[in-house]
């Protein structure tokens, strides 16, 4: 199966978006295909075997659209900056026409209704009704054909798709407002011989209606464009030029032209233009378009830089490991797109209304003039009147827009909090989620470990324990070795160089330190050498006590290290991988959205209960062997409970792929990024808080998007139908159903801008 993804043009509402689809899933061997109608994008995956590039651009092109293939990943990124130009040149152009359209039909309305007002509004007789009938019925058709013209798009793109069996919202604009220009062409010609016929013209109807739709459109498409505000701007966070640095010299190339392998100088002040390794220097990187994270990152020799990110202070050369669309930016891009791509469930309902919308509206339009015209009784002018009412008001528009614009906004705020959203489908069940599962280490945990506590023996200080203890280790390449001379480095203390070093497989390390002997290791070393007789407090304290304290510590999670000096007891330094600063507020708020909170852990039980006591959390999974972390998954939805797994993404891919959403953690590791449905790029707690909020947010804002576009449509139909006026109410003017058709699809898009304001903390 292979998944490509298409540019369609020529795509005005869902009734386009619902055609495209339609004609796309009949082809044999396609699987999926879904077209977002707010990027003009269709997702499709299809069988190789069975189908071509050819037959999808075929099929498209016969329902009346073009699809064009979006190019491979490593143009990607300056596809998509063409497709944004394209778009504001688009919207530019749409703002001339609006205006001149503007400019011809005010007139045309001050001169056409400007007798019907209470109040006089002077016209020269020489295009006054009364006084010259025939002139104005000729200046209000001079002034409504440049309108038509500016308008000409929804003639064009509306007829061809009605020829092609797929009427679109341009279809109903164009036979409507056509119908109503056609009519009052007609009595035009009738004026030359009966004057009063001046009174059943509707050219300001036509004209009107075509301006209120252009402006709609306008304004539609501008917040259209705050949508993918949050892709652009992470596009824009790639310079265009690198500075590559080649046997000692230096020189500015394009950033496309640089390879993996390469070295660039990244200067003070200068965005980082692809992921690389540094080599040389040292600086503080703002990663914050990226991650989220607001404070600078300090980097040095060895650690990884993102290309997007800021550089501040320093000069750096780094080794490049990645580019083109396999860098971090591009990916994160390539996925808001692929989440953006993806329907929601809750968008099915409207495709399908939208899929027969046109068509049933076109019924009701000829149904309603026709029962008016034999039943009613009414004239031409009256049943146009209805026809052209129902035919504009009822714009599907809103019910294509209500979906994909929430999902758009919200996978955008996300994406600027370091939330990264892979599909329409996780936004929405994320919402629907009651039970969280927390993997431990890495997730709840800081993911490596650190001294905790240093229990000296009568003559000893604990940081002179420390000092003789990270001198030692200094040789090994032990993780608990790593954090004891870590935990002394950030004390300042002064380390020696041991004579001799030795490492003792499974129980720990044999030294000579400044002329004496130092042993370090777990309770297994303590007991072999207390067996053979070569060991002995050197306080107050026997060996009892201290394993009878080496076990309180084993509880709390923390692995005990013991410390002899010429075979006497010296003390207790403790490691452990300690609970993050912000995962106990993070708990709490998500216990505060009403959510089950689990831990999930291979640690034994007590140890397990003590860090979820600590970490406020109440129910614990522990003893669970890493690959029986997605059984204990099915086993909680088994019990009919929606499962988010959050854990680091490396080791927890099975639980993450089997939870109903998979949330990867992990400072925007590879493995990470390809792991679970929402990816966190910092390694934060309170981000799985911000998504399910995130979630909750967007789906309540597609429920008002829908409700608002059925609600609309329900009321507006029958009112432009005639319903009112049978008791006595007033008749829909087709200029009001235009005008409420364009505030429709534009309130439901600024009502999906509102999530641009969501307070995530």
């Amino acid at each position: 199966m292979k998944t490509e993804i298409y540019n369609i043009d020529g795509m005005s509402c869902a009734a386009c978006s619902s055609a495209v689809e339609r004609v796309t899933r009949r082809l044999e061997g396609v699987q999926e295909s879904n077209v977002n109608l707010t990027t003009a994008k269709m997702t499709i995956t299809y069988d190789e075997a069975l189908v071509t590039q050819e037959m999808i651009e075929e099929k498209v092109d016969k329902a009346g659209f073009k699809a064009m293939l979006v190019p491979d990943e490593q143009d990607r990124m300056a596809e998509e900056e063409e497709t944004f130009a394209r778009q504001e040149e688009a919207l530019k152009a749409g703002r001339k026409r609006l205006i001149v359209a503007i400019c011809f039909a005010v007139p045309l309305l001050y001169i056409s209704m400007g007798h019907m007002v209470p109040f006089p509004m002077p016209v020269p007789d020489i295009i006054d009704m009364h006084a010259s009938p025939l002139n104005f019925a000729l200046i209000q058709m001079i002034l409504t054909v440049p309108v038509l013209i500016c308008g000409k798009k929804f003639y064009l793109v509306g007829l061809r798709a009605l020829f092609k069996g797929n009427p679109n919202m341009d279809s109903l604009v164009a036979i409507g407002t056509g119908s109503a220009f056609i009519y009052s062409l007609v009595m035009t010609f009738k004026a030359f011989s009966d004057p009063m016929v001046v009174h059943s013209l509707y050219y300001e109807s036509a004209a009107v209606v075509v301006t209120l739709v252009m402006l709609g459109k306008y304004m539609e498409g501008r917040s259209k464009g705050k949508t993918s505000e949050a892709i652009r701007k992470l596009m824009e966070l790639a310079p265009d030029t690198a500075i590559l640095y080649e046997n000692g010299e230096e020189r500015e190339v394009e950033t496309s032209s640089v390879k993996a392998g390469d070295h660039i100088l990244i200067k003070p002040g200068n965005r980082i233009p692809l992921d690389g390794t540094i080599v040389k220097g040292s600086s503080s990187v703002d990663e914050s378009m990226l991650t989220g994270e607001s404070i600078p990152v300090e980097k040095s020799v060895g650690d990884s830089l993102i290309g997007g990110s800021m550089n501040y202070n320093g000069a750096m050369e780094a080794e490049v490991t990645h580019v083109g669309g396999d860098t971090t930016l591009a990916r994160i891009v390539k996925m808001m797109e692929d989440a953006q791509g993806r329907k929601a469930p809750i968008s099915k309902l409207a495709d399908r209304v939208a899929g027969v919308f046109v068509p049933a509206v076109m019924g009701i339009a000829i149904a309603a003039a026709l029962l008016w015209l034999v039943a009613g009784g009414k004239d031409m002018a009256f049943v146009l009147t209805i026809f052209v009412a129902v035919l504009v008001i009822a714009c599907p528009c809103a019910l294509g827009l209500a979906t994909p614009t929430a999902i758009m906004v919200g996978t955008g705020v996300g994406a600027s909090h370091g939330i990264l959203i892979k599909s329409g489908e996780a936004l929405e069940i994320g919402h629907k989620v009651d039970t969280v599962v927390l993997d431990k280490t890495g997730t709840i945990t800081e993911g490596k470990p650190k001294v905790t506590d240093i229990f000296a023996e009568q003559g000893w200080k604990p940081s002179e324990l420390l000092r003789v203890a990270a001198s030692c280790e200094q040789m090994s390449e032990h993780p608990l070795g790593e954090a004891i001379v870590a935990e002394a480095r950030e004390k300042s203390l002064s380390l020696a160089r041991p004579e001799e070093f030795e490492s003792i497989t499974g129980s720990g390390i044999k030294a000579v330190l400044e002329g004496h002997e130092i042993r370090i290791g777990n309770i297994r070393m303590l007991e072999a050498l207390a067996a053979s007789g070569e060991t002995q407090s050197g306080g107050q304290s026997d060996i009892s006590a201290l394993t009878n304290q080496a076990g309180i510590y084993a509880e709390q999670g923390k692995t005990p290290m013991f410390i002899l000096v010429d075979g006497i007891m010296a003390g207790i330094i403790c490691v452990a991988d300690t609970i993050k600063e912000s995962s106990i507020h993070a708990i709490d708020k998500l216990k505060s959205l009403g959510l089950e909170v689990y831990m999930l852990t291979g640690d034994n039980r007590k140890t397990a209960e003590y860090i979820a006591h600590e970490a406020h959390i109440d129910n614990v999974i522990a003893e669970v062997l890493p690959g029986d972390k997605a059984g204990t998954v099915a086993d909680l939805q088994s019990q009919g409970k929606t499962v988010m797994m959050v854990g680091d993404g490396i080791n927890d891919a099975p639980a993450l792929v089997q939870a109903d959403v998979g949330t990867a953690i992990g400072s925007g590791s590879d493995i990470a990024l390809e792991s679970g449905d929402i990816v966190l790029m910092k390694s934060d707690l309170m981000d799985v808080y911000r998504a399910v909020k995130l979630s909750r947010a967007t789906i309540r804002n597609i429920k008002q998007n829908l409700f608002w576009a059925f609600f609309y449509n329900s009321l507006g139909i029958p009112v432009a139908a005639g319903v009112l006026y049978l008791f006595g109410g007033p008749l829909l003017s087709p200029m009001l159903g235009g005008f409420a058709m364009s505030l429709s699809s534009v309130c439901v898009v600024s009502n999906a801008l509102r999530l641009k304001g969501l307070k995530l903390d």
